[in-house]
């Protein structure tokens, strides 16, 4: 094949209703008319491959024109022009053959050829791509909700940035538009995912021939650090306590909330009030923890005509604050949570874990998540109530309980039944239970509680319960421990305090100390003594020792006089000894005794 040819391919659809059929030469054909109203006659086939092998469709030609030509290398290559008139598709293709002929001449290399074949495609289109082949990926394949975020952040960057080719991807209109996000108020994290996700599209495309640079390798991150959207705080035992508690009695105490009078204006009357704001007289006041008990109670005289309705409260409640305790004793994330399902609960061996697969995970690795033994009990019970819910309960009466929508009566419990049904508003479930505990949702220093918080809660308590870094990193199953301590340990609830009484006591005092005093406060008048060395011999002379026993010591004075009264007692009573034979004597019981009754210490005694 020297030269290339343009022509319009024959394609498929389906059969008109109300078509007639007709046999001319020998082929059938059908006839009708489209929509306004002119006559359509197309030749009807029954293709013998594909998705609609057997089935009698309509053979029509597509309305542009393709081309077909050999490349540089020498391949049959098959191109839509998209041109609907034939002489735009001629002008194309003689395009298409000068880059071929430039190919063979080596003036282009093929990946550069390649790369000008994708320029003419639609950006949206390389976008459906690269999501199929990223879904499709083994074993870490991006889940339907990641597949769903990468394309919104991709088609909201291609409507914003003006993209409508690869051509159209330059480093200055991602800039331009990371800096009018920020300038409008959008989260510099936020900014950087879309960064993010253009730099990984773009880098994909360089993989597959479709681009030869990264457009977006200059383009760097904003500080996310700097100015965050959201600070969130970690909570104390004490508010998590509570909150379990709101959270598993609240849904039936709403039933108990007391009447109150709606309140008017200033200068308006509660009838008008009432009238203008198109509601009764009166509301329910909202609920207190001093008063949650007796809510609860109220409630329950309330509803004691509806007894199916107060197991699906009681059940409901239970739910919630099993969902709280699992995110904080876990470490789960609320997508992550939503996604576990009764076989990824192993409690019976002798470490009870959430198994998580790689397209569940946020770090898309499989994961084992171990579970206290406190919260696999309270698991296990939850499993045989979902047990129970399966095959049906009753009431005292004997009447049948539909506690689910859809109950089979299998005794089995399916191993892709969810573990819960983990609501899309958890958010403003949890903003309830705190207004109901009275736990401020925002702090003095303007960090927030919602429900990733309960994650940051997780790390938290695990540096304060004295869990090593690296331990608490693999629990909360972090790349970077920096993140464990530095995002998700909430400094404020550690014990600083008491970290600091462990340092040694610095008194400040008033008034001059001798040395002795100083080394006594600060505890280290014995290492003093054992490591000083005598500058002047010892001033303690021992006594004569005949017996072997210790006697007491005199103490003799450096006088003249008193080395005149010692020669002359040493010539007097021979059996004394010697000022030499003294000192030896008494280095020789100094290191038998040791420290004890010697001061100062002499050089000879043991530390």
């Amino acid at each position: 094949m020297t030269m290339g040819t343009v022509f319009k391919r024959t394609a498929t659809k389906p059969l008109p209703v109300g078509a007639e059929f007709f046999v001319r030469k020998g082929e059938r054909f059908a006839r009708w008319k489209t929509a306004k109203g002119k006559t359509r006659t197309a030749a009807v086939i029954v293709p013998t491959e594909g998705k609609y092998a057997g089935q009698e469709r309509l053979a029509v030609e597509t309305p542009t024109y393709t081309a077909k030509y050999r490349d540089g290398a020498g391949h049959v290559q098959t191109v839509a022009t998209g041109c609907r008139d034939e002489s735009a598709a001629r002008a194309l293709l003689g395009e298409l053959e000068k880059r071929a002929e430039l190919v063979k001449a080596r003036v282009m290399t093929p990946e550069q050829d390649n790369v000008s074949n994708q320029q003419d495609v639609p950006f949206l289109e390389h976008v459906e791509a690269f999501l199929n082949r990223r879904t499709k990926r083994a074993p870490n394949g991006v889940s339907v909700m990641g597949r769903n975020n990468s394309l919104a952040r991709l088609t909201r960057l291609a409507n914003e940035c003006g993209i409508k080719l690869l051509s159209d991807l330059r480093a200055e209109s991602l800039d331009r538009w990371m800096r009018d996000r920020l300038a409008d108020g959008m989260s510099p994290a936020n900014i950087n995912e879309f960064r993010q996700e253009a730099v990984i599209f773009a880098n994909w495309c360089i993989r597959h021939k479709r681009l030869l640079v990264n457009p977006f390798k200059g383009v760097e991150k904003l500080d996310a650090s700097a100015n965050p959207r959201r600070k969130r705080r970690s909570m104390t035992e004490a508010e998590l306590i509570t909150l379990l508690r709101v959270a598993r009695w609240r849904p039936l105490a709403e039933f108990g909330r007391l009447p109150i009078p709606v309140k008017k204006k200033d200068g308006e009357s509660q009838t008008e009030s009432a009238k203008k704001s198109n509601r009764k007289e009166w509301t329910y006041a909202p609920l207190a923890l001093a008063d949650l008990n007796a809510a609860v109670e109220r409630g329950r005289e309330r509803l004691k005509k509806s007894p199916q309705h107060v197991v699906k409260l009681d059940r409901l409640g239970r739910e919630r604050a099993l969902i709280f305790k699992t995110l904080v004793l876990t470490g789960l994330r609320k997508g992550e949570l939503a996604a576990v399902t009764v076989g990824h609960l192993e409690h019976n061996g002798p470490m009870p874990v959430i198994v998580m697969n790689s397209d569940q995970t946020k770090n898309r690795q499989r994961a084992e998540i171990p579970l206290r033994a406190d919260l696999a009990d309270d698991l296990r019970k939850w499993l045989a109530t979902l047990q129970s819910e399966r095959q049906g309960a009753s009431d005292v009466s004997g009447e049948r309980i539909a506690l689910t929508f859809q109950r089979d009566t299998g005794d089995a419990l399916p191993l892709d039944t969810p573990l819960f049904r983990v609501p899309k508003a958890l958010v403003r479930i949890l903003d309830r239970d705190l207004a109901t505990a009275g736990i401020p949702k925002r702090d003095e220093r303007g960090r927030t509680i919602d429900v990733h918080a309960l994650r940051h809660s997780f790390g938290t308590l695990l540096s304060k319960g004295g869990v090593a870094p690296r331990t608490a990193q693999a629990a909360m199953r972090h790349s970077d421990i920096h993140l464990t301590m530095m995002t998700y340990t909430d400094p404020k609830l550690l014990d600083v305090q008491g970290a600091l009484d462990s340092l040694p006591s610095l008194p400040l005092t008033d008034a001059p100390h001798s040395q002795r005093e100083v080394a006594k406060a600060t505890g280290t008048d014995d290492l003093r003594a054992s490591t000083a060395k005598p500058s002047v011999t010892p001033t303690v002379t021992p006594a004569a020792d005949v017996s072997g026993h210790s006697e007491s010591f005199a103490v003799v004075t450096s006088g003249n006089a008193d080395r005149r009264t010692t020669r002359k007692a040493n010539a007097e009573n021979p059996t004394i000894p010697s000022k030499k034979a003294l000192l030896t004597e008494f280095a020789s019981k100094a290191s038998k005794v040791g420290m004890t009754g010697f001061e100062p210490a002499t050089s000879t005694s043991r530390t």
